[in-house]
């Protein structure tokens, strides 16, 4: 078991609920290998902002070796795991999320999508021998990479725009700015004596990134906002991916697909694993509505580059609403 040196409960976000988490049975399940799909996708990133995708082509093995490895780091001593942090933003990090005064239950690995990237700072906790951890991390971070590709290209189907690749040349670009993360959340037994209240796991928020894409282990926990303000929990499946649209993807179509927010909540027994790979731009890559899906609108938004947008969205809180600094404001 994973153990993690527990802090006084005040410091993180306590949350009363009126009746046990129930699953929302509602959300998308689309299959990638069906015909169908790319219209699927275009209604799923219109009403929710997120889905689930099976058929998805990723092999498990490289789902399974880099879990063994994420669970082999997590289990190291506090004290060996802190040799990789503090992050900067790439690193370990336990219980403070960015620098802006946010906690939550987690202690997480911030790493960088570049197969060049130097892990030497890693080397003392991976027993000097950081390759395997390096394979498994590349290996996986390929395959969902490729599948999120796949992604973008259905939706740019879908809208029945051209070229295709009009998003996913963005995460296939060298320059491209894409960032793996690894969270680990520990159980809090005590949950079971605070009489329906929820210990808050990652607050509340949403992606600045156009898309990413999300695994975790069969535990419970991670919740969405539909349109409604309603927050509904989402059922666990380790044999599937979900999908968040981010900030930049709504920007991209002016709207149309809406970025989701979502937190995770700790669970009393159980530890979660996820594993999520965010897909940005370039640093320098122009965010702004595709003409091509204008249709003599006007854009909601004002022009920014990914750098502009990623510096503003890292100054806030997670539950700001980072997109209401870009938006343009209605003339009244």
């Amino acid at each position: 078991m994973v153990v993690v040196a527990k802090p006084a409960i005040e410091q993180f976000s306590v949350m009363k609920t009126c009746k046990p988490t129930t699953f929302f049975p509602g959300i998308p399940i689309i299959d990638l290998s069906k015909p169908d799909s790319k219209s699927l996708l275009v209604k799923a990133c219109e009403e929710f902002g997120f889905f689930k995708v099976i058929n998805h082509g990723v092999p498990t093995e490289f789902i399974s070796k880099l879990e063994t490895e994420a669970i082999k780091f997590f289990s190291l001593p506090l004290t060996e795991k802190e040799k990789a942090g503090p992050p900067d933003p790439i690193g370990y990090g336990n219980k403070s999320i960015g620098p802006n005064g946010d906690v939550g239950w987690v202690e997480y690995l911030l790493l960088p999508t570049n197969p060049e990237f130097n892990y030497q700072r890693f080397v003392s906790i991976f027993g000097g021998n950081p390759e395997r951890f390096c394979c498994a991390l590349n290996d996986y971070v390929s395959a969902v990479k490729k599948m999120g590709c796949e992604i973008l290209e259905l939706l740019a189907d879908g809208l029945d725009i051209q070229p295709r690749n009009v998003f996913s040349k963005l995460l296939m670009d060298e320059h491209s700015d894409s960032v793996f993360r690894l969270n680990h959340y520990p159980p809090y037994p005590e949950l079971q004596d605070m009489n329906g209240s929820n210990l808050i796991g990652f607050g509340e928020h949403t992606d600045p990134q156009i898309i990413s894409v999300l695994r975790s282990n069969n535990t419970s926990g991670l919740q969405i906002s539909l349109r409604d303000g309603n927050w509904i929990s989402v059922p666990p499946d380790q044999n599937s991916f979900f999908i968040n649209v981010g900030d930049s993807l709504q920007v991209m179509t002016n709207g149309k697909f809406k970025s989701v927010r979502h937190r995770v909540l700790a669970n009393s027994l159980k530890s979660r694993v996820s594993m999520i790979y965010f897909g940005g731009p370039p640093l320098s890559e122009l965010i702004a509505p595709l003409p091509s899906l204008m249709e003599g609108e006007d854009s909601l938004y004002k022009e920014f580059t990914w750098f502009e947008y990623k510096k503003s969205a890292y100054k806030s809180r997670l539950a700001d609403n980072r997109l209401g600094l870009f938006e343009k404001v209605a003339a009244s």
